[in-house]
């Protein structure tokens, strides 16, 4: 009976439809897997193998004004060294139980960096990318190449590669960070080691253009002298001004009837990693997508689970049953095959393209790779 007692099993005969019919011989057998750890099929089907994914993740906004001040106050009360190991506040999706999980595969974060601080150098296992909403100053350091961030630019960093963080300005700067914490953490895989507490004095220095863009950063050429696939992308830094003539460009062609948008109305890119063509990091897919002014995004449904930050402009945000009004710097999570749509109510006044962008980040990768990815458009009736 101890056993028994100890066992974290619990099974219950209950009366129901497909559920074999409740006996004092059926409680004797329940009692024996409890005592043997066992689990039958038929208790927990609905739950395993439900019949379509039902998340853990529920749909949530965090309003970046809500967000800066708070970790602007962390700013002043929070030290940045070793220990607290950076000024990174996670965003907790509510129905994850406190866990600093976006969803449960994905981490974001608002970073906070006073002026002057430097934040200590470490690595870790786990896949990560910065973005800028607003802001500059700051240099990330990656492998002894500092990197300079500034609004709009998306700066990945593949694991286990020593980084860290420099704020050269006389203002605070405050960018998102992405990392695959999650799904590292379920799976148990994850490694982190701590680096040098100070990053020397030629780290610390302010290029305008880091090593990395100098010999990855021209479009459609690769350096011969760095032959080979890698598991990540070697550029450090996708500039803002790229993404956004990419983006301005499809719109304008199907303005003139021409194919390039990936419905009406709706431009997008994808970053990717130039030694393959794939995706920018194993695990994480990162896009940027625009709507123009007045249109409206297919409700679509994915496997996988998604976090957006709007990058500029106002709308109209639906995910499920969740409806919001988002402006720059709000980031909300959509989890997997949850709907999702969005209404551009963008203008001139709250947008510098006049239209509505979307950074967004997901977990396509790893589902894609385990042939685990699937996907459902609801496209309007002819």
């Amino acid at each position: 009976m101890t056993e028994i007692a100890n066992s974290p099993v619990r099974l219950t005969a209950v009366d129901s439809p497909g559920q074999p019919t409740p006996s004092a011989a059926l409680e004797e057998l329940y009692r024996g897997f409890e005592k043997e750890l066992l689990v039958p099929l038929w208790t927990e089907i609905g739950d395993l193998m439900p019949l379509h994914p039902r998340s853990k993740a529920v749909p949530h906004l965090w309003r970046w004004e809500n967000l800066v001040a708070l970790a602007g106050e962390a700013g002043r009360l929070v030290p940045v060294g070793r220990g607290g190991e950076r000024r990174a506040i996670a965003l907790a999706n509510p129905s994850l139980g406190g866990r600093p999980f976006a969803t449960p595969t994905l981490w974001a974060a608002i970073q906070y960096l006073m002026p002057g601080e430097d934040a200590p150098e470490h690595r870790h296992t786990q896949h990560a990318f910065r973005f800028v909403v607003e802001g500059e100053g700051v240099w990330t350091v990656v492998g002894g190449d500092p990197v300079p961030m500034r609004r709009g630019d998306f700066l990945p960093q593949g694991g286990w590669n020593w980084h860290a963080h420099h704020n050269a300005a006389d203002r605070p700067m405050a960018w998102i960070d992405g990392l695959d914490i999650p799904f590292q953490y379920v799976t148990e895989s994850q490694f982190f080691e701590f680096g040098r507490d100070r990053i020397s004095d030629a780290e610390r220095s302010t290029p305008e253009r880091s090593r990395s863009e100098r010999l990855w950063g021209h479009p459609g050429l690769r350096p011969v002298s760095a032959p080979g696939a890698r598991t990540s992308s070697p550029l450090l830094a996708y500039r803002w001004a790229d993404t956004d003539r990419a983006l301005a460009d499809q719109l304008a062609l199907e303005a003139e009837g021409h194919a390039g948008t990936v419905e009406p109305g709706h431009a997008a890119v994808r970053y990717t990693n130039p030694t393959t063509g794939g995706d920018v990091l194993p695990t994480i897919r990162v896009e940027m997508h625009r709507v123009r002014a007045g249109a409206e995004t297919a409700p679509c449904r994915e496997t996988g689970s998604s976090v957006y930050q709007v990058f500029d402009g106002s709308g109209r945000i639906t995910v499920g049953d969740r409806s919001w009004s988002v402006t720059r710097g709000d980031l909300f999570v959509v989890p997997s095959w949850t709907p999702f749509s969005a209404r551009s109510e963008a203008s001139a006044s709250d947008s510098d393209s006049g239209a509505l962008d979307l950074f967004r980040f997901s977990d396509s990768p790893i589902f894609e790779a385990l042939r685990l990815d699937r996907s459902d458009v609801e496209r309007p009736q002819a």
